[in-house]
């Protein structure tokens, strides 16, 4: 299982992430650009001291990302997706993709793969969206459940 942020804008989110990523042995993958230099002391306060346990792959662009990691398993993450991500089959290779905070995924990259494509559903009248951090750990600790690790 690996955790990949598209472009992450808010260094408190992807701290609170890498924490979750250490806590579950999850690689962290991020895509730049980010809105954040990857010392921003917002990150790593979200972190605690817990990045020396967090396996994080940077990556230059999502091109360079799927140079690297040769045909990845890509499920993707959106509030515009129609499947709930209870209905998802997770396996262990996978690679569960959560876009920018303010955008979310490119919606081509929805419409061009719907069967991978999962929500998280939302029942508040008037809620944007969760908190990118609420999502990735909502999504992982499925993810993990289903696969028998928790």
């Amino acid at each position: 299982m690996h955790v990949v942020l598209v472009e992450p804008e808010i260094p408190p989110n992807t701290g609170s992430i890498a924490r979750l990523c250490a806590a579950t042995s999850t690689p962290l993958h991020l895509i730049a650009p980010l809105g954040f230099k990857i010392d921003d002391k917002h990150l790593k306060r979200a972190g605690l001291d817990y990045w020396k346990y967090v396996d994080v792959r940077l990556h230059d662009s999502w091109q360079s990302f799927l140079r690297t990691e040769s045909q990845p398993h890509l499920l993707f993450f959106s509030k515009r997706a129609k499947t709930s991500y209870t209905r998802a089959r997770y396996r262990e290779a996978d690679f569960l993709v959560f876009g920018p905070e303010t955008r979310g995924l490119p919606q081509e990259w929805l419409d061009a793969h719907p069967e991978n494509s999962y929500r998280i559903p939302m029942m508040g009248k008037g809620v944007r969206s969760l908190n990118l951090s609420n999502a990735v750990s909502i999504v992982l600790y499925e993810a993990l459940r289903q696969l028998g690790k928790v």
